[in-house]
């Protein structure tokens, strides 16, 4: 067939052939890899790894899952389904769920700081189940509030785009704190005189820099993705009839 032909290659496009081993189920599968992944990382993963840790060849493993995308994939999908958005969307609480659900993607995506490697490239994780029911959700939300539908789509992805891009920043520089062993406090003040002495040329951020000296740094976190979504709410509001 050719290339053209063929469209995306997913697990999602992708039909479930062959009996499963009760021993060892796709979902058992995907359960090990996304500890795999939560204790050491993306670069860990890997089928012939895997496989160890569940006592099983590499092989075995690919009755389940054609590759390694694939595997992410579905990893992918279940952490999307620790994600928690209303069931009962009030109209005049919109904005209050609509932030719920941000901080529950944030915090999420924090939980599984690997994630943020790899977004970018699970170009149909929006067919997994979870992502489907959280899109779900939250289109339901955004239309009760009073959005038409087409504008609703516009909508959550402009909030997902927001949240997954700082959240995404966050889990990287989380990424780099866990791997220095030292708590981000410390590390924020060792790197403080490195960022003044570069910043002696620039007056508007030495001044910046200066005003942020000795606040907290989680806290600094928590502020600057609030700040950010509550303009992006702003601006959707302007949006409603």
């Amino acid at each position: 067939m050719p290339a053209e032909q063929q469209g995306f290659q997913s697990v999602w496009t992708r039909p479930r052939t062959g009996r499963e081993q009760p021993a060892l189920s796709r979902e058992h599968i995907v359960s090990e890899a996304l500890r795999l992944l939560d204790e050491e990382g993306i670069d860990a993963l890997s089928m012939r790894k895997l496989g160890g840790r569940l006592g099983a060849g590499a092989t075995s493993l690919y009755r389940h899952v054609a590759n390694k995308d694939e595997l992410i994939e579905l990893a992918v999908d279940e952490v999307y389904g620790e994600i928690e958005v209303t069931a009962s969307p009030d109209p005049t609480t919109w904005r209050t769920d609509t932030a719920a659900c941000a901080h529950s993607l944030r915090a999420t995506i924090l939980r599984h700081p690997w994630l943020a490697s790899v977004l970018g490239e699970m170009g149909m994780s929006y067919l997994g189940p979870n992502w489907m029911r959280v899109s779900e959700a939250m289109l339901k939300l955004l239309t009760t509030a009073g959005f038409p539908a087409d504008e609703a789509d516009r909508a959550l992805g402009t909030l997902v785009a927001y949240v997954t891009g700082m959240a995404t920043s966050e889990a990287a520089w989380l990424t780099v704190l866990a791997r220095s062993g030292q708590d981000e406090q410390t590390l924020v003040e060792r790197l403080w005189p490195a960022a003044e002495e570069a910043a002696q040329d620039y007056p508007l951020l030495r001044e910046g820099y200066a005003e942020q000296r000795g606040a907290d740094p989680r806290t600094a976190r928590e502020e600057g993705f609030q700040y950010g979504l509550e303009r992006v709410l702003d601006g959707l509001a302007t949006r409603l009839p």
